[in-house]
């Protein structure tokens, strides 16, 4: 049987399995249901799906219409799972992960080079080293379509919400197949011109760092303890606008050091130990691992990042 004739079929069964739970359901009904439990607002759950507001609340009381019941509690807090609701729930992200394993499943068997391929990292990581690669990847194999995503958020690789994904944390899902890419170094920045400060001390220093909701940041325990007396002029999650900010003049920032040392207007302190490297990590799920446009881009980067050198070895390829 091909993979249409394949994809038919799981459909069929998935369809029967969802009449036997809730009759009336289709499976848009449920990617729309499980977009509002998650969202929480109709608003939100729109854009999540390319659906306008008015048409979610439409779709939603027809839903609950004709299953007879109410699946959430509107509040001034938003959408709350009502007890029918949360029924309702546990059946349908069961029903999500049969569909979504089913699609990686077949895209896994397919041996064209071509197709999407959403990628998933930091926003600097994605400027900064990803998109070289990417250009020349391109170039490679234009029937493949990479969708970047620079997205702070863990995304979830059994849903699909990313096919690659690189980040700082290790991958504990069990699913998900992952390694060590990379080490990055990290290094303190100025605006050109400005001399070094008085470590241990600070006083009188400004800075530039994480937002609060990363204040558990190695690099930002290392400036407190490097230069404790500093004031905190500007905070972003965002490692681009902290660079910018910095040679602006707003104060010193800790900066990736592909980032920082391919920047003009700054200079790279040298303070008496320098803040913590961090190691970034990729993952895919293992239904994918033989996709072959995720092998040629994975073997692209794991190839180019074990070569590069970022400006005076600011990363470091770890070996398998």
């Amino acid at each position: 049987m091909n993979l249409y004739g394949s994809h038919i079929k799981y459909m069929k069964i998935i369809h029967i399995c969802m009449e036997r739970i809730v009759p009336p359901m289709e499976w848009s009904d449920v990617r729309l249901f499980l977009a509002i439990a998650r969202e929480g607002t109709l608003g939100a759950a729109a854009r999540s799906l390319g659906l306008t507001q008015p048409t979610m609340g439409r779709r939603l009381k027809a839903l609950e219409t004709s299953i007879g019941h109410s699946l959430f509690q509107r509040t001034s807090d938003g959408f709350v799972l009502t007890d029918e609701g949360a029924v309702v729930m546990a059946h349908a992200e069961r029903m999500e992960d049969e569909v979504t394993g089913m699609l990686r499943q077949l895209s896994g068997s397919q041996r064209e080079l071509d197709g999407l391929l959403r990628v998933s990292c930091s926003d600097w990581f994605g400027v900064h080293v990803l998109s070289p690669l990417l250009a020349g990847f391109a170039r490679q194999y234009p029937r493949v379509v990479v969708e970047l995503l620079t997205d702070q958020r863990l995304l979830n690789l059994s849903r699909r919400e990313a096919d690659l994904v690189f980040r700082i944390q290790p991958f504990t899902e069990p699913d998900v197949v992952s390694r060590k890419l990379v080490d990055i170094d990290y290094g303190l920045y100025a605006p050109a011109g400005i001399a070094e400060p008085v470590y241990g001390d600070g006083e009188g220093v400004c800075l530039v760092t994480m937002d609060e909701a990363f204040s558990d940041m190695p690099d930002v325990a290392w400036l407190r303890e490097t230069l404790p007396h500093a004031r905190i002029a500007m905070r972003s999650n965002s490692r681009d606008v902290q660079a910018a900010l910095c040679r602006g003049g707003v104060g010193l920032a800790v900066l990736p050091r592909p980032l920082g040392d391919g920047m003009d207007g700054l200079r790279r302190l040298v303070p008496p130990l320098p803040p913590p490297a961090r190691t970034t990590w990729v993952g895919y799920h293992r239904d994918l691992r033989r996709l072959p446009r995720l092998r040629a881009l994975l073997d692209l980067v794991v190839a180019e990042i074990g070569q590069i050198r970022a400006v005076k070895d600011g990363h470091r390829p770890i070996e398998d």
